[in-house]
C-alpha cells in the first residue's frame, strides 16, 4: 500500500482495460494510396525482373561461349569458373538497389536513372576487381572485361525501353500521378505551362486550389480548363475524395511560414507525395539536393562550372566519338561530293565563319546545300523568313539544291564538322554554333550559350530544330549549358540518331 492505495501485482489479461490515447493512432492509407504505391512497386519489380534476367543471360553467356581463349578460363578450378557470374551478378544487383536506381521518384527520369546505373556498375566493377587481383581468378577477369561492359549497355536498353513504355502509358493517361495544384493563380498556371510543354511530364492533373480566388482568367491544361477546387482549409478533404497521388504546392497559399508542413502531414495517408515548386526553371536535378542543418532545411544548389575535371573527360569523348565518326563520313563523303558535283556547279565543302567558346570565332565545314551564290541571293529573300529572333530559315529556300534538301532533310551536311569536333573548335554535343551577326545581338543570359563549345547536336536538334522559336532555342541551349553531364551527351547522342533516321524540323 502506497499512501492508502493498493497497487496489484497481478492482473490478468481479462482485467485489463483497453485504453487508446485520443490522435495517436498513425494515419492509415487509402485505397487510393494503396492502390498507388502497389503500382510503383510492380514497376520497380518488373525492372529488378529485367536486370536480373539480362546480368544473368550475359554473365551465363560467357562463361558458356568461351569468348576468350580456354586458356583464360579456370579449367583446373572449374568451381571458380562458375562462381565468378554468380558473384558478378550478386554484386550488381545489390549495388544497383544500393544506388536507388529504381526508385520511384525517378521513374521516367532519363539521365538521372541512367547515371545511378552507371555509377552502380562502376561500383560493382571496383569491388571485383581487388579480388581478382589478389587471387589471380581469370574467370572473374573475363566476366570484368567482357560481361559487365556488354551487360551494362543491355541493362541500360532494358531501362530505356521500360522508359519508352512508361511514357507511353503516361501519355495515354495511365499510371500517371492524380495530381491537385495549389496555390497563387499566376503561379499555377506557370506550373501548368512548363507541365505542358514537357512531353515525358508525369502528371494528370485533376484540378486547381486556387488561393484568394479573384476569378482571373481561367487555367487550361492541354487545351482544356482546369477545374477550380477547395479552398486551403478543405485540401486533404478534396485530395482524398478525388483520389490524389500528388500535391503540387506552387507558392505558399498565406503568411503561415509553416503550411508546407502542415500540409504534408494533413495529407498522410492519403497521397503518395507533396511537391513544392520553385522558380528555379533552369536547375536540373543533378544540380539540386536537400542539405539538412539542424532547425534549418536548405535546398542546396550547385553553382555551374565552366572547366575542370568534367570538361576534360567531356573533351576526351569528343576526340574518341569524332576520331571514329570521320572514319564512317569517310566512306560516305565519296558519294556525297559526287551527287554535289553532279546536282549543281561549286565546291563540295562549304566553310562558314561562326562563334564559338568565349565569343571566339573559327570556320565551321558543312557539305555545300545551296548554290553558290547563296548568300548574294540572301538581302532579297528577308522579307520571306520563317525564323524568329536573329535567325533566317525558310521552309522552301529557293537557294537549295535538289541534293542539298535531302542532305538538309537527314543531317547529313554537317557530317563534317566532326572534324571540327576533333581540332576542338566544336564539341559532339553542345548549343548551336551562331553566326557572327547573330552573336553581336546577344545580350544578357543570351550570351551563356557562349560559355562551352558549340556541339554538331545537341538539345536544340532533338527538340524540333527550325520548328524551335527563339526563346525556346535560347532556353534550351541555357539548360544545356548549365546542366550538362556526360550521360547526358550520350543520351543526346542516341537521340539525334533516331532524329536523323525520322527527320523533323530540318529544312
Amino acid at each position: 500500500m502506497v499512501h492508502g492505495v493498493t497497487i496489484p501485482t497481478v492482473i490478468s489479461g481479462l482485467e485489463q482495460s483497453v485504453f487508446a490515447l485520443p490522435g495517436a493512432q498513425s494515419p492509415r492509407s487509402t485505397a487510393a494510396l494503396s492502390r498507388r504505391l502497389q503500382s510503383e512497386r510492380r514497376i520497380r519489380a518488373r525492372l529488378m525482373a529485367t536486370d536480373a534476367l539480362v546480368i544473368s543471360v550475359i554473365t551465363a553467356t560467357v562463361m558458356l561461349g568461351g569468348l576468350l581463349p580456354a586458356s583464360a578460363l579456370d579449367l583446373q578450378r572449374p568451381a571458380l569458373g562458375l562462381v565468378a557470374p554468380v558473384a558478378l551478378s550478386l554484386v550488381w544487383l545489390i549495388m544497383l538497389a544500393a544506388f536507388r536506381s529504381r526508385e520511384s521518384s525517378i521513374l521516367g527520369a532519363g539521365a538521372i536513372e541512367y547515371r545511378r546505373v552507371v555509377h552502380a556498375t562502376a561500383l560493382s566493377f571496383g569491388l571485383l576487381a581487388v579480388p581478382c587481383l589478389i587471387t589471380d581468378w581469370p574467370s572473374l577477369r573475363l566476366q570484368l572485361l567482357v560481361a559487365m561492359p556488354a551487360g551494362l549497355v543491355a541493362v541500360l536498353l532494358g531501362r530505356w525501353q521500360w522508359r519508352r513504355w512508361l511514357l507511353s502509358r503516361w501519355r495515354a493517361g495511365e499510371l500517371a500521378p492524380r495530381t491537385i495544384l495549389a496555390g497563387d493563380r499566376d503561379e499555377i498556371a506557370h506550373v501548368l505551362a512548363r507541365l505542358e510543354s514537357l512531353a515525358s511530364a508525369p502528371y494528370r492533373v485533376l484540378g486547381a486550389a486556387v488561393a484568394d480566388d479573384d476569378g482571373g482568367a481561367p487555367l487550361l491544361f492541354r487545351g482544356e480548363p482546369v477545374p477550380i477546387l477547395c479552398a486551403r482549409e478543405s485540401l486533404a478533404t478534396t485530395a482524398e475524395r478525388l483520389g490524389a497521388d500528388a500535391v503540387i504546392l506552387a507558392s505558399k497559399t498565406d503568411a503561415d511560414a509553416d503550411y508546407p508542413t502542415l500540409l504534408s502531414r494533413e495529407l498522410e495517408g492519403t497521397c503518395a507525395e507533396l511537391l513544392l515548386f520553385s522558380r528555379l526553371t533552369e536547375v536540373a536535378g543533378p544540380r539540386i539536393s536537400f542539405r539538412p542543418v539542424v532547425g534549418l532545411p536548405l535546398l542546396r544548389v550547385r553553382i555551374p562550372t565552366f572547366d575542370g575535371g568534367t570538361h576534360v573527360l567531356k573533351r576526351v569523348t569528343d576526340i574518341a566519338v569524332a576520331g571514329a565518326a570521320l572514319v564512317a563520313v569517310a566512306i560516305a563523303a565519296v558519294p556525297i561530293a559526287l551527287a554535289i558535283k553532279l546536282d549543281s556547279p561549286g565546291p563540295v565543302l562549304f566553310r562558314q565563319q561562326r562563334v564559338g567558346r568565349d565569343g571566339r570565332t573559327f570556320d565551321m565545314l558543312k557539305f555545300r546545300t545551296m548554290r553558290v551564290d547563296a548568300e548574294q541571293q540572301l538581302a532579297a529573300l528577308m522579307a520571306q523568313n520563317d525564323g524568329s529572333g536573329p535567325l533566317f530559315k525558310m521552309r522552301n529556300d529557293p537557294r537549295v539544291t535538289r541534293v542539298g534538301g535531302f542532305l538538309r532533310k537527314h543531317s547529313l551536311d554537317e557530317l563534317p564538322q566532326f572534324w571540327n569536333a576533333l581540332k576542338g573548335d566544336m564539341s559532339v554535343v553542345g548549343p548551336r554554333p551562331p553566326l557572327p551577326h547573330e552573336a553581336t545581338t546577344y545580350d544578357g543570359d543570351v550570351m551563356r550559350r557562349l560559355y562551352l563549345k558549340p556541339g554538331i547536336t545537341g538539345l536544340w536538334q532533338i527538340s524540333g530544330r527550325s520548328d524551335l522559336t527563339w526563346e525556346q532555342s535560347v532556353q534550351l541551349d541555357l539548360r544545356y549549358v548549365e546542366n550538362w553531364s556526360v550521360i547526358e551527351d550520350l543520351m543526346i547522342i542516341i537521340r539525334t540518331a533516331r532524329v536523323v533516321l525520322r527527320p523533323s524540323g530540318a529544312y
